[in-house]
């Protein structure tokens, strides 16, 4: 496994890092595995040398949380492992149970620590820009909670390249914790983000380790024009709004055909071919099946030619703004 810092800092991550979104509460979602179907997850993952992983205080309204840290204190050093979350989202129905308001920032970081089991938190990302709540109280609130000791490094998720500029300034004028990383949404069939964001990024030393560098599954090239095939497809209400497009189709039919010339899923190509991009840390890969990852695992050794790039790619055409809320 190879290992990169992330964005500007002297942290290095392995270049996946495992989503753990699907591990929880099975009365969440369908498709979420309870604990003991989720510890050969992460056990594998530690065998291949991923030591990055992902999750959120929302995730099955918190039990991803308690699932990551029990068995990540089963099978690994916690010193030895970087584990990442997110506050944002409801988490109750009060009307301070969610956004980005000093209150719920030092509430939540709390409950997600005590669920993790652990003394701080790796990397500690807002989950989403929050309109009601000035940017400055967010990042003096995210700034306190560094110094504290609880978090080592803050990061940011979808949102305009505008309000990530301003979010930056604000932390440089007035010397708080500035944000690492940016978790957007970015994969073969949603480019958008290359126009502002990414250069943002690379721009200001930003690591980037974009979430659904698969599609939510679309880009492993299973899903015909004519129907979809799992549970989760099935019930993924936001995979049909974001992808499925004809255009879409073009895009996976060249993947296809360019994994069949190396002999390889086109999982593993389209993963390969976000991590030719520059910025790209760690893209961050959910997995529900042990095929998943070790076909994530696997596209890190995949080189592609300038003009297989080109091919994988000749096909997009502009999406509207898609994973902002």
């Amino acid at each position: 496994m190879e290992y990169v810092r992330l964005g500007n800092t002297g942290m290095k991550v392995s270049r996946i890092c495992l989503g753990t979104m699907t591990y929880g509460d099975p009365n969440w979602r369908e498709w979420t595995l309870g604990y003991e179907e989720s510890k050969p997850f992460f056990e594998r993952a530690l065998e291949h040398g991923i030591n990055f992983f992902d999750t959120a205080d929302m995730y099955s309204l918190g039990v991803s949380e308690e699932v990551t840290g029990r068995a990540l204190a089963e099978y690994a050093q916690r010193d030895q492992v970087i584990v990442a979350s997110k506050v944002y989202n409801p988490m109750g129905d009060g009307p301070n149970d969610r956004g980005l308001s000093r209150k719920h920032i030092m509430d939540a970081i709390d409950a997600s620590l005590r669920r993790l089991g652990t003394d701080y938190i790796d990397l500690y990302q807002i989950h989403r820009w929050d309109y009601e709540t000035p940017i400055e109280e967010t990042l003096e609130a995210l700034n306190d909670v560094v110094r504290s000791g609880k978090v080592r490094y803050i990061g940011a998720s979808s949102m305009f390249a505008w309000q990530f500029m301003k979010a930056l300034a604000t932390s440089d004028a007035n010397g708080w914790a500035r944000f690492v990383s940016m978790q957007n949404h970015y994969n073969l069939v949603y480019r958008e983000e290359e126009r502002e964001m990414i250069p943002l990024c690379l721009d200001q030393g930003i690591g980037v380790i974009p979430w659904s560098p698969l599609a939510r599954g679309f880009l492993a090239g299973k899903r015909s024009r004519e129907k979809t095939e799992t549970a989760r497809t099935k019930s993924d209400t936001m995979a049909h709004r974001f992808y499925y497009r004809d255009e879409d189709y073009a895009i996976v039919d060249e993947l296809v055909a360019v994994a069949e010339a190396h002999g390889r899923p086109p999982a593993q190509i389209a993963l390969a071919w976000m991590l030719h991009k520059p910025g790209i840390a760690a893209p961050i890969v959910g997995a529900s099946k042990m095929s998943h990852l070790e076909d994530a695992v696997a596209a890190t050794e995949i080189e592609l030619s300038a003009e297989e790039i080109e091919r994988l790619e000749r096909p997009y055409v502009p999406h509207e703004i898609l994973g902002h809320s």
